[in-house]
């Protein structure tokens, strides 16, 4: 979790600082059985899926999402409870549009991917493709 001297150093307001007890995410089993397997593969126990909010989309929100090993000052991270390395890193900024959220991984005919299951902070289901989404006010 960030602290108020880390937000300071990457310019953000203290406020933006979602409190620990607030700054929730969950992690399927699913999810973090395909984070440890690519941690596996990579060779790297600190390789983490960087999930973040971007304006955009049909709704006016996506979410992004990029492996990564570089963690930033104001990054939460998160970790299944009994899997791992299962390492999820959020930025502050979108740390308040995805608290009380849970990733999965699903495998389809089309393909498998990393989704957003039930964000307490959107406005109903968004757009059919499930990246796009609108925020409750």
């Amino acid at each position: 979790m960030p602290t108020l001297k880390d937000l300071k150093e990457v310019e953000l307001d203290p406020e933006n600082m979602i409190p620990e007890e607030d700054a929730t995410f969950g992690i399927t089993q699913r999810a973090a059985e395909q984070l440890r397997n690519i941690s596996m593969r990579e060779n790297d126990k600190d390789v983490a899926l960087r999930v973040a909010v971007e304006s955009g989309g049909c709704h006016g929100y996506q979410y992004k999402m990029e492996l990564t090993s570089k963690y930033e000052p104001d990054d939460y991270l998160f970790q299944h409870a009994t899997l791992g390395p299962s390492n999820v890193i959020i930025d502050t900024v979108s740390m308040s549009l995805l608290k009380g959220s849970t990733l999965d991984f699903a495998t389809e005919l089309i393909g498998s991917s990393f989704r957003i299951l039930d964000n307490p902070q959107a406005k109903g289901s968004g757009c059919g493709c499930g990246v796009s989404w609108e925020a409750k006010e």
